[in-house]
């Protein structure tokens, strides 16, 4: 089971090759900012991407038509909609 990144103390560890640490500290100094403001802008976008791409839903042109096509005119209910509708709670 993985364990918590995230510490009290706000710190994070990570072990890492000795090259890749070169090329790291490669693009700091390239930047000319310091490791720990490198890493966290980096981590965050690509955090934020990832979350993006799984919090969006992308459609293809045709099932964007599709699903504005439904909701401008949707089906009628079939019967076992009308049976789940029944089944809720009234609301007040």
């Amino acid at each position: 089971m993985p364990r918590s990144a995230v510490n009290e103390n706000s710190r994070l560890a990570l072990r890492i090759q000795p090259a890749d640490k070169a090329v790291i500290l490669r693009a700091v100094a390239l930047e000319g900012t310091n490791l720990t403001e490198f890493i966290l802008r980096t981590a965050l976008r690509e955090a934020q991407a990832v979350i993006k791409d799984h919090e969006q839903v992308k459609l293809s042109k045709r099932d964007s038509l599709r699903i504005l096509e439904l909701l401008e005119h949707p089906p009628a209910p079939n019967a076992k909609l009308r049976k789940a509708a029944r089944a809720m709670p009234e609301r007040s």
